[in-house]
């Protein structure tokens, strides 16, 4: 994903958020509606969530330093973590608790007409920025099923404001369906119905991109793709003449570690050697450009020594034949 593509979506859903978030506070206070109330917190909540995907971007672009020699990438991965909590905290167990509340305690809603317009122009500003985060996703998911793009993308920013969104369009509709049935039946209790759904809607939603960005924080490798070019491009010329064992860790979204193990001829001279490890290297780099640490072992294959002890290409990331000694 491309730096700029998810902060253009974020930004979009930023502005979308905060003035939705003042329509639906100043809804709230003129019809009393608990479903209005619900998605005033929630719009509150996606706004600091989007400040906080900016903030980890901005953090991740920080140098590396003696104590974090590569650098602070996942420093994205955190941000975006801490995005699922605050929506199963803020936004999710809020409406629960809302909700819970109207149903017991139920009142009439006063002043119809604001909940119900301020609903339908939330539903306008989120189909925009829901848009514009479905044409940046676009432009990088390649041929993924949307469900695959958000289970394995590597930049989170982009994951994260598609469901955000996803969920605030769906919130509004439940809210809207809530306040609707509350006006049309004269019973309040189908306004804390509707606010429990948005509660529900939205721990789902945070448990979703917990798991994912949990993932990415324990670390993940490259993708089937990059680790294949790597190992095309990782052998070649009459020096390197397999992988052993290879290792890949995405030390951010956009930055990529990868370690092998690899055959040379035993006859290489040490110059050899290095000059073949040197040139793998410039090839990695040049198939797979956000391969920027790179280091490679030599060693000399040994059929018998594959043979006698485990394989391991059977070892997450080791598609070499065989182990060396």
């Amino acid at each position: 994903m491309s730096a700029s593509g998810g902060t253009k979506a974020i930004v979009a859903a930023l502005v979308a958020n905060l003035t939705i978030a003042v329509a639906k506070f100043v809804a709230f206070l003129f019809s009393g509606s608990s479903s209005m109330l619900a998605e005033s917190v929630h719009s509150v909540a996606d706004s600091g969530n989007q400040g906080l995907l900016l903030l980890g971007g901005r953090k991740a672009k920080r140098a590396a330093t003696p104590e974090h020699p590569f650098g602070y990438g996942r420093e994205r991965y955190i941000y975006a973590f801490l995005v699922s909590i605050v929506l199963f905290s803020v936004g999710g167990m809020f409406a629960i608790y809302e909700g819970y509340e109207k149903i017991v305690h139920p009142h009439a809603i006063t002043d119809w007409y604001w909940p119900i317009g301020v609903l339908v122009f939330a539903i306008i500003a989120e189909t925009v920025s829901f848009r514009t985060a479905i044409k940046e996703s676009n432009a990088v998911r390649g041929k993924r099923s949307w469900k695959e793009f958000v289970r394995h993308a590597k930049a989170p920013e982009l994951p994260v404001v598609l469901l955000e969104d996803l969920g605030a369009l769906v919130g509004l509709v439940l809210a809207l369906f809530g306040v609707g049935l509350a006006l049309i039946t004269g019973n309040g209790v189908w306004d804390g119905i509707g606010t429990l759904c948005i509660g529900v809607l939205l721990i789902l939603i945070a448990l979703v991109l917990a798991a994912e960005t949990k993932s990415l924080l324990l670390g993940e490798a490259a993708g089937a793709e990059e680790v294949e070019k790597i190992k095309a491009a990782t052998v070649g010329g009459d020096a390197v003449t397999g992988i052993i064992h290879m290792r890949t860790l995405h030390l951010g979204p956009e930055e990529l570690l990868v370690a092998a193990k690899i055959a040379v001829r035993h006859d290489n001279t040490a110059e050899q050697v290095a000059a073949a490890i040197n040139a793998a290297e410039d090839r990695i780099r040049s198939a797979v450009p956000i391969a920027r640490v790179i280091y490679l072992e030599p060693d000399i294959y040994s059929e018998e020594a594959a043979a006698a002890g485990a394989d391991p290409a059977k070892s997450p990331g080791g598609p070499g034949p065989g182990t060396a000694h």
